[in-house]
């Protein structure tokens, strides 16, 4: 028989590992698999996103010579004089919106509608012709082909972040990734949060500074995107609202709703004598007390009142437009910021910071940064999952389906939820059957 020594007390038996909850299993399995699945394509957004912030800076850079006056200074010419230097090198072109610039330094934009440019459906896919008039000398300083009064280099990146120059099906791209951000990065935050509920809020905020280089790596992970989560799913909102199928149904429902940005109404005038022209008509905008950048708008015919619109974008948000009998200088209609529907204005808001121009280089650089967050967000990802590959060698094992381990009342309500969320951002809807499909397939 084998005496036991009595100073050496027999270690406890191991006490299992506590498991883990069904949501925890199945936000860790969405986080990856979604996330593998879309961080390609993320990666490009976010690359071509950063470029896309700066370009006020590139077009600058670019067409300084057309945008900027030589000599500022001195006093500015008639409008109608402006107009007419635009209209002499294209008399064929028919002048849809004069462009009053705010700086002194900047040059007058007469956009015209020319032969021979493409007109698509909307503005965003209409070209027009701009004429940059020195509005100092009546000058033309240069013209360029414009979509939306953005100048070629900022139209070609802005088609390359939407749809890598691919047209519609291109765009499924990014309506790909901004369905599934929303799921990937709550997944995430279920999963950061949960592991550091118990810990202190240092070490939620703040990667752990010791460990292994997997667990240091999975720290710098989850704190960067718990400090990203808010700018990502704002983008991944407001981006949706610019997409195919998500943004014609959230048209529809902006639209039910009575919350669409409205558009102004006004009477028609009646031809009375000669018109007052571009530059009284300027006059009574400013009598108004419209501010910053005008965008006027002759009539389409000659019983159309002329419009003039605030334009500019940033804060404070000025959105007055005005309509004004082009005989008498009667302002018929007026519309302004207050008279938005309350999710008009979020939706606005919205755009501008998505886009970089509500708060000024301040939108820019905070635009940037998340942009850089996300691809070292990324690439941090890819090495986890590189690190978690088996010593003898091939990829890394997925977490395994949870499906079953939902209890039933759970998954219903689940299945109801996901259901009317697939219908709202049916490019979720449809690549998510078809991971369920392939998921049950292979269990």
């Amino acid at each position: 028989m084998t005496t036991l020594d009595p100073a050496v007390a027999p270690s406890p038996p191991a006490t299992p590992p506590k498991p883990k909850s069904p949501l925890w299993a199945l936000a860790r399995r969405v986080h990856f698999m979604a996330g593998l699945a879309i961080a390609p394509f993320l990666a490009v957004l976010a690359a071509t996103g950063l470029l896309y912030a700066f370009t006020p800076q590139l077009n600058d850079l670019l067409y300084s010579d057309k945008l900027y006056v030589a000599e500022p200074g001195g006093p500015v010419r008639p409008l109608a004089d402006q107009v007419s230097a635009a209209l002499a090198g294209h008399p064929d072109g028919k002048v849809k919106s004069v462009i009053v610039p705010t700086d002194p330094d900047r040059t007058t934009q007469v956009v015209l509608d020319a032969p021979g440019l493409a007109h698509g459906a909307d503005h965003f896919s209409t070209e027009t012709l701009t004429v940059y008039v020195d509005p100092y000398t009546a000058k033309v300083n240069g013209e360029l082909v414009t979509v939306n009064n953005r100048p070629p280099a900022q139209v070609w990146l802005r088609e390359l972040h939407g749809s890598l120059h691919l047209g519609d099906v291109g765009r499924l791209y990014s309506e790909f990734v901004a369905s599934w951000l929303p799921f990937v990065v709550l997944g995430g935050l279920v999963l950061w949060i949960g592991r550091r509920r118990k810990r202190s809020a240092r070490a939620l905020l703040l990667p752990a500074a010791t460990g292994s280089p997997r667990a240091r790596t999975r720290s710098r992970h989850g704190a960067l995107g718990l400090w990203l989560s808010l700018a990502l799913l704002g983008l991944s909102a407001t981006g949706l609202t610019w997409s195919n199928y998500a943004g014609a149904n959230f048209d529809t429902a902006i639209a039910a709703l009575n919350a669409k940005s409205p558009s102004l109404t006004a009477p028609a005038v009646e031809q009375q004598g000669e018109a007052i022209g571009l530059d009284k008509a300027l006059s009574v905008a400013r009598e108004q007390g419209m501010q910053g950048q005008l965008t006027i708008t002759p009539g389409a015919s000659a019983t159309k009142p002329l419009k003039i619109a605030e334009t500019a974008e940033g804060l404070p948000v000025r959105k007055t437009t005005i309509a004004v009998d082009p005989y008498t200088a009667e302002v018929t209609a007026r519309q302004g910021w207050d008279d938005f529907p309350l999710l008009a204005k979020l939706t606005t808001l919205g755009v501008q910071a998505h886009s970089g121009t509500l708060f000024g280089f301040a939108n820019q650089l905070l635009l940037g940064l998340v942009a850089l967050g996300a691809l070292v967000l990324l690439v941090l990802g890819y090495r986890m999952w590189w690190r978690r590959r088996p010593t003898t060698g091939g990829f890394a094992p997925a977490p395994e389906p949870v499906w079953r381990l939902v209890p039933v009342p759970v998954l219903v309500v689940a299945v109801l939820i996901l259901g009317a969320v697939g219908w709202a951002l049916p490019v979720l809807g449809v690549t998510l059957a078809a991971f369920v499909l392939v998921d049950g397939v292979r269990r």
